[in-house]
Order: C-alpha cells, then structure tokens, then sequence
C-alpha cells in the first residue's frame, strides 16, 4: 500500500513536471514564431525592442495623469464636506480603480521590454562566435556591452517605477476601503490626515517615471544610432 502511495506521488510529480517543460516550450516556440513573422514583416528584435520600450514608457506618461488625476480626486472629496458621502465613496472608488488599471499596464509593457531585451542580448551575443572579421567582431562586442549597460540602467529605473507604485495604491486602496465602511463625516476628517503622505508618495512617484521616461529616450535614440 506504501509502494502503491509512493508510486502515486512520483508520477503525480513527474505529470506536473511535464506539463511544466511542455508548457516552456509552448511559450518558447510561440515566442519564435512571432519573431519570425515579424522577420518577414521587416522587424529584427531590435525594432520590436525599440517599440515596447516606446510603448512603456508611454504608458508611465499616462499613469503619472492618472496618479494625478486621483489624488486631485481624493483632494476634492476632503475639500467638499457638503457632497453626498456614498457619491464621495464612488470617486474614491473610482479613483482607485483608475490608478490599478494604470499600474497593471505600466507593469505589463515593463515586462514586454524585459523579455525582449533578453531575447535581442542572447542573439546578439551568439552571433558573434559568427565573425570571421576580429575588427568587426570586437566592434560589435563593444556596442553590445555598451547597450547592454545603458539597458541595465533603463530596466532598473523602470523597475523602480514599478516599486514606487506600490505604496501609493497600497494608501489609496486604504482610503477606499475606509471610506466603504465608514460612510460619514468622521471618516472623511480621518482621511484628511493621510493626504500630505499620499501627496508626497505621488510626487516621488512622478519625479521617478520622469526619470524612468528620460532613460527610455535615450536607450531608443542609442538603438536608432546603431541601427
């Protein structure tokens, strides 16, 4: 009976372990089948490269109007004690919603960046066992420790960005979830305390996609150049 469990739990282990490895190669083969069409299209790594890190750093372009935009909301939801309070509730809520949705998007297009760039660095770096010219050889090895390097200061700036917007949604789920149990005038006067703290938490988190925005300027002008 003991055998019997064992047997059971090993080839429970190895199922989970297929379905693992064939889920891999799943995402593997669909991912080089994209690069490929994109290959035929016209578009290397580098321009799908070139056009996510666009594309997060607009979508940090658009979370910082929406960061802002909530905390104008919540300003005003304190500032107007005469309005109904379940409507102040539904701004609140709303507010939230906004700033996760464009959290959720900004996380999402970093990823986007981040698995390409790893595809674009592994392809280029095996290419260049590919030179019979030294000189051509040690030229692109060079642009390649260069992009890499300014990629690492964009990657990291982006995830910080990322790391930023946690405490702020954690302060405005606070209020929301305050606000939902808590519908009257007390609870409105106990939020007023918090909004300095969100304030600031908002602005440092604006100040660092600004940051973020800038490093994904300049790695898409260094990708352009070397195009």
């Amino acid at each position: 009976m003991a055998n019997t469990s064992v047997i059971k739990l090993f080839a429970a282990s190895w199922v989970k372990t297929l379905l693992a490895g064939a889920a891999i190669l799943s995402a593997t083969a669909c991912t080089n089948v994209y690069y490929n069409a994109m290959e035929r299209l016209g578009y290397e790594k580098r321009d799908i490269l070139v056009t996510r890190v666009e594309r997060s750093r607009d979508a940090q372009s658009d979370a910082q109007e929406t960061f802002r935009n909530a905390l104008e909301r919540y300003q005003s939801v304190i500032d107007t004690p005469d309005t109904d309070l379940r409507a102040r509730y539904e701004e609140v809520l709303a507010a939230y919603d906004d700033s996760e949705d464009a959290a959720a998007n900004v996380r999402r297009r970093i990823n986007d960046v981040e698995d390409v760039a790893g595809d674009l660095f592994d392809e280029w770096e095996d290419e260049l066992d590919r030179y019979t010219n030294q000189d051509l050889r040690a030229s692109s090895e060079r642009q390649l420790g260069q992009t890499r390097e300014q990629y690492q200061r964009l990657i990291s700036q982006m995830r910080q960005t990322e790391e930023r917007m946690e405490p702020v949604l954690r302060a405005f789920e606070d209020q929301m979830l305050y606000l939902r149990h808590n519908l009257n005038a007390q609870a409105i006067g106990a939020l007023e305390g918090e909004l300095a703290r969100i304030r600031s938490d908002v602005n440092t988190l604006i100040d660092n996609m600004e940051a973020s925005i800038r490093e994904s300027e300049a790695f898409i002008q260094r990708l352009r150049n070397n195009s």
